[in-house]
């Protein structure tokens, strides 16, 4: 199985030089950020592995990603 990053900066290229500003001037995106990469790290590692989680515990953790993603998102566009 293929496993895709999903990287802030690979899922919004747009907003690459955005998010480099936010993440050391706004404490809060920057929070925010860490959390996205740490479950996505999570994600990535269990995908990975030969046994992964449940499919309800995958789905869950990716669903927090999502959030993640939409909150950030909204972050950058009110930055521009």
């Amino acid at each position: 199985m293929q496993v895709e990053n999903h990287s802030l900066v690979k899922e919004l290229p747009e907003y690459k030089d955005r998010i480099h500003q936010l993440k050391v001037s706004d404490h809060h995106f920057q929070k925010l950020f860490d959390e996205y990469h740490t479950i996505d790290k999570e994600i990535h590692r269990l995908e990975t592995e030969e046994s992964p989680k449940t499919d309800e515990y995958m789905e869950d953790i990716k669903k927090q990603r999502l959030h993640l993603k939409d909150q950030l998102y909204v972050l950058l566009q009110k930055a521009n």
